[in-house]
């Protein structure tokens, strides 16, 4: 079967390599802007510099071929600068959620076996409980930390050969949310983002002279796309520092953007704002926001005039199934694209009919278009790709003409403001307190189409802990997104037989008069 969308016309399977892909299109595109952040403008003909300069700053710290780099940045120049020199050196970037903390943020820097580590100065007090010297970490640099001996080396001048690789190499692990269990490290080979690059440009039309302005991270699959559709269509990728709901539309409007990125949270929290001319002042034509609320489409597309395009990815697979501007269904994740394969199944991977609810497992045909597993967890790599199939974990539809319906997640994960959280690592957390004798985190709905957190918690015998108390303690160990909302003291957990809680009684129950709700009593916690 032929390759979708032309893909050779752009690079021979054997050439979707970084390295490669930067000295073609630095060739083909000159001084071109390839992605600006703040002031700092990288062009496509200084790219491959950059990363041979990179490469050898990190080749000088005894960083070699599959050496794993943990890097705790955001939308800054160093991340890109780190990026294209492991992709150059033939290292494998970590990136990580710069709110990791505690327990989660020791758990990907072992898996991992980072050697080095980089870490925003402004940052470094997330490691306050990690351990460090227990792991294998052997350096640790600091960004923006003048003067201070473990100061990120500033790039030289001599210029490392990129390492001969192939496309299925690794150049990134990804952490994406554990379900009933750690983290797991997703292992994206160089040519997972070209596809990435190439299907979502595809989808989102984007041409020479694009200007693809996010505000979404850099260490989340959705960002670092951006970087790739940008590099394989000639376009410009814009990193702006985070999502601010009073300030997006000018940004829109002073990055010059054409498309922007958004998630399903967003949308609400930009159309919950007075209307403003500034909604209107820019020269955006389409959003790529999976995960919009179909009620939000049309009003969203009146007051701003950008259409928004909905989709199926994930950090293992690819942009596997979506549909153009023009033939968007809201409430609908559209069709699977062409090189892609999809099914709806029972538990037993039965090919369920159409209308029928079922779990959404995928294949790409193309080698290496999909993550090639889990790093350090040759078992739940297994488990995810059972019978050559990738195992999403989400409940859809498959309607009759062809479209997918999200229903919701299968697995035990917590989605908020973008995040993907895992109840597992909320009840260690919860657990750790020396006044809880169990505990049970879990979704219940919010006002802004994602979820929030709530915990139900049983206190050990003659425990004074509040509500209040158990927040402040988790705030230091866990990302901010993932701190409860809600907690709700209970006098025992609803089980089966067996003893497993039974989740699904807390979700159908939810927020009720004995509810504590964090928001409303005041509780202020800390992103940093």
């Amino acid at each position: 079967m032929s390759e979708p969308l032309g893909a050779a016309a752009f690079f021979a399977p054997h050439d979707r390599v970084l390295a490669t892909m930067l000295r073609r299109q630095a060739a083909r595109h000159g001084d071109r802007p390839l992605v600006r952040i703040g002031a700092w403008c990288l062009r496509f003909n200084d790219a491959p510099e950059l990363a041979a300069r990179s490469a050898a700053r990190l080749r000088d710290a005894g960083v070699g071929a599959r050496d794993r780099v943990a890097l705790i940045c955001g939308n800054r120049a160093e991340f890109i600068e780190i990026l294209l020199g492991c992709g150059w050196l033939g290292a494998v970037l970590v990136p990580i959620n710069t709110a990791s903390r505690g327990a989660q943020l020791r758990h990907m820097l072992a898996n991992s076996g980072a050697r080095l580590l980089i870490v925003e100065a402004d940052l470094v007090g997330s490691l306050s409980h990690v351990d460090l010297p227990t792991l294998p970490l052997e350096t640790l640099w600091l960004i923006d930390a003048a003067g201070d001996p473990r100061a990120l080396p500033a790039l030289g001048s001599a210029a490392a050969e990129p390492l001969a690789l192939g496309p299925g190499d690794p150049l990134a692990i990804l952490y994406t949310s554990g379900t009933t269990g750690p983290s797991k490290g997703v292992i994206c080979p160089h040519a997972q983002y070209f596809w990435w690059g190439l299907n979502t440009s595809h989808l989102l039309g984007v041409v020479e002279g694009d200007v693809l302005c996010t505000s979404l991270p850099l260490f989340h699959t959705n960002a670092l796309n951006t970087f790739f559709q940008a590099l394989i269509s000639a376009a410009t990728a814009v990193y702006e520092p985070r999502f601010s709901a009073s300030d997006f539309w000018r940004s829109l409007a002073r990055t010059g953007a054409t498309v922007t990125y958004l998630l399903g949270a967003m949308v609400p929290i930009l159309l919950s704002r007075s209307p403003d001319p500034a909604e209107r002042a820019h020269g955006v034509r389409v959003a790529l926001a999976p995960g919009v609320p179909a009620q939000f489409h049309a009003v969203f597309a009146q007051r701003s005039g950008i259409g928004l395009i909905d989709g199926y990815g994930s950090t293992e697979t690819n942009f596997v199934i979506g549909t153009s501007l023009s033939e968007q269904r809201p409430g609908a994740m559209g069709k699977v694209f062409h090189g892609f394969a999809a099914r709806v199944v029972d538990d037993a991977d039965n090919e369920l009919p159409d209308g029928t609810p079922g779990e959404l497992i995928l294949r790409a045909e193309a080698p290496f278009a999909f993550a090639t597993g889990y790093f350090g967890m040759p078992d739940k790599t297994v488990e995810a790709w059972r019978n050559l199939w990738f195992h999403t974990g989400d409940r859809v539809i498959r309607e009759a003409d062809g479209h997918f319906k999200f229903v919701d997640r299968m697995k035990d994960a917590i989605r908020r403001r973008g995040e993907n959280i895992s109840s597992y690592e909320v009840e260690q957390v919860l657990l750790s307190h020396p006044d809880v004798a169990t505990a049970a985190a879990f979704p219940v709905a919010s006002s802004l189409a994602e979820d929030e957190v709530m915990c139900a918690v049983v206190k050990k015998p003659g425990s004074a802990l509040t509500e209040a108390d158990l927040v402040r303690y988790s705030t230091p160990r866990l990302p901010y997104f993932a701190v409860p909302r809600y907690v709700e003291f209970v006098d025992e957990l609803p089980v089966t037989e067996n003893g497993k809680i039974q989740k699904y009684k807390l979700r159908e129950r939810g927020v009720g008069e004995k509810t504590w709700d964090r928001e409303a009593a005041g509780v202020v916690i800390s992103r940093r």
